[in-house]
């Protein structure tokens, strides 16, 4: 089952946030997450709040939900309003999940109109859904277009169909082309999200997944090591002996090998799991979230975040339903953070970046760790000269050792 939401204060009903919020609010963005909680088929290794149609129970439906998720945005717009924040136009907005395009597209259409409704969108926003290579057509690729979706993020994971097979993936190999083309003549950017460390996937397999995914000439390329989380079935396979465990040490030759592939076809680094053709066609939202603009997720179990201000809703679709139908906020709980935890997470996000972060923000700790970071190979020395930590591919694959060593004890 999905993990457990955090611990936390009570959430007021209402929504309202504290004054705190309006500290700085015209340098900050403002970003909307949505989250679409349905699955044709839970994966073996996800842990997301997700739901097959047999899990969801309670009279949840997939039918209701875009009315239930455009009542959440007009419960947010009055709740911001009354919180004293100005309006801001949306800068980005992303649909996740789950698989977001289970959904008719049309669904996904009218909470998108409802959203510029209340918002806007800034010029050149960056309006994303992800989706199984299984669950679009070009019509409904094209539906999403018309109603302002700029990119689409395909779930490919794999090439090799017995690695397919592990992750419980539904599509096969030959269907992710297809959807890239019809992406395209939509007008839709193109990003693949790829998967590595998969128990039985050997080095041939990792590196004909990349070199298929670069074929199809994608904008952006997302590549992440296999996490085994507690209770799913993954787990359970591996602590039966079914397939085998995680190696750390395969992890890091994969992600060496995926960086010197990707690169080498012209998209860079920008994040460390993350790859774009250019500046332009990174994922946005993304940064938004590294960053610490505002956000606010729309659905059960989604987080959000305004000012140093952060929420989740509760998990299930029927209690979250049932709490935005009786006008009650859907939050579980929320926590305010202070200064000192800002500028930890600040630290821990941006070390992360491409772009890195000021050595003149590190505190005495960090400044006095830089000279034995580069002296390991885990900085680049070039940038550290010119007041930046930008890490290098040894400081990637170390990444939380760096952060360790240039925080405060």
């Amino acid at each position: 089952m999905p993990s457990v939401l955090p611990l936390g204060d009570p959430a007021p009903a209402d929504g309202i946030l504290p004054p705190q919020v309006l500290a700085g609010v015209e340098h900050r963005k403002f970003g909307l997450y949505v989250h679409i909680p349905f699955c044709a088929v839970r994966c073996g290794y996800c842990d997301f709040n997700t739901y097959t149609a047999t899990e969801l129970g309670g009279g949840a439906s997939q039918d209701a939900y875009a009315a239930t998720a455009v009542s959440e945005l007009d419960f947010a717009s009055l709740a911001l309003d009354s919180s004293g924040l100005p309006r801001r136009p949306l800068s980005t907005v992303f649909f996740g999940g789950g698989t977001p395009t289970l959904l008719p597209a049309e669904d996904l259409a009218r909470i998108l109109k409802a959203a510029i409704g209340h918002w806007g969108l800034a010029a050149g926003a960056e309006v994303t859904t992800e989706a199984n290579p299984d669950s679009v057509t070009p019509e409904s690729l094209q539906v999403l277009a018309d109603a302002g979706f700029t990119r689409v993020s395909f779930g490919m994971q794999s090439a090799v169909p017995h690695v397919l097979k592990v992750l419980d993936r539904t599509h096969t190999p030959s269907r992710v082309p297809l959807v890239v083309q019809w992406a395209r003549e939509a007008g839709l950017a193109v990003s693949l999200d790829l998967i590595y460390g998969t128990p039985g996937e050997s080095m041939a397999d990792w590196q004909l997944s990349l070199e298929t995914a670069l074929s199809y000439q994608p904008d952006h390329i997302s590549a992440y090591a296999l996490i085994v989380e507690d209770g799913t079935k993954l787990a359970a396979q591996i602590r039966r002996g079914e397939v085998p465990g995680i190696d750390d040490d395969d992890h890091a030759a994969k992600y060496e090998l995926a960086d010197s592939l990707i690169s080498a076809a012209g998209l860079n680094w920008y994040e460390v799991s993350n790859w774009s053709r250019t500046p332009e066609q990174a994922c946005r939202h993304n940064l938004a979230y590294w960053r610490g603009d505002d956000w606010w997720g729309i659905g059960p179990g989604a987080h959000s975040h305004v000012g140093g201000v952060r929420w989740w809703n509760v998990k299930h679709p029927t209690a979250y339903a049932s709490r935005l139908g009786s006008g009650r906020s859907p939050a579980a709980g929320r926590e305010t953070l202070d200064a000192e935890t800002r500028e930890v997470e600040r630290i821990m996000l941006e070390a992360r970046l491409g772009t890195g972060l000021s050595v003149d923000a590190l505190g005495a700790i960090g400044r006095h760790a830089m000279a034995g970071l580069i002296a390991d190979q885990l900085v680049d020395p070039v940038q550290a000269f010119k007041g930046r930590l930008v890490l290098t591919l040894k400081g990637r694959l170390l990444a939380d050792a760096v952060v360790r060593r240039i925080l405060p004890d």
